[in-house]
């Protein structure tokens, strides 16, 4: 069987009803419309509701869409490292520097040049600056995002928690 097969069921379906066709039948003349009055005109603007603030204007209007799968970043550049103390790096110690802001994960950009040895742990590294830290021959730890980070709300549905 293939799409153009398709068929009702006989019986099913009736031909449209055609009205307005001269004053014999009964949808002819006024065609089941009545007499006089508003509906009975071409003039019933869709949604209008007889003067009421139709349902279109009373609702609110979306103002954009907020994801809540997004991920935000706090971003640190090499150059921002190579001025940073100590030789170890994790988000509680730029924290602590005042380098990143105390919610948040930690991204490290490749902006800069880094010429001495890091061990750095954040929650994500731009491709260029794995490069720059390796080449310096330090070494990049990824670190796994806090719970909440990333996750939509929970529901009280069973479903919403896979």
């Amino acid at each position: 069987m293939k799409v153009h097969d398709l068929k009702p069921t006989p019986g099913s379906t009736r031909d449209r009803q055609r009205v307005g066709r001269g004053i014999a039948g009964r949808r002819g003349k006024t065609a089941g419309r009545g007499t006089k009055g508003q509906g009975a005109r071409d003039n019933v603007k869709p949604g209008f509701e007889g003067g009421q603030l139709p349902l279109t204007q009373r609702i609110p209007k979306l103002k954009g869409f907020k994801n809540p799968f997004r991920v935000e970043y706090n971003v640190i550049n090499l150059d921002a490292l190579e001025a940073f103390e100590g030789d170890t790096v994790d988000p509680e110690s730029l924290r602590a520097a005042g380098l990143a802001h105390k919610h948040g994960l930690i991204k490290v950009l490749g902006r800069g040049e880094l010429t001495r040895r890091l061990s750095v742990s954040a929650h994500a590294f731009s491709r260029s600056a794995v490069a720059a830290i390796e080449a310096a021959g330090g070494s990049t730890v990824v670190l796994p995002p806090p719970f909440g980070h990333g996750r939509p709300p929970v529901k009280g549905n069973a479903l919403s928690n896979r």
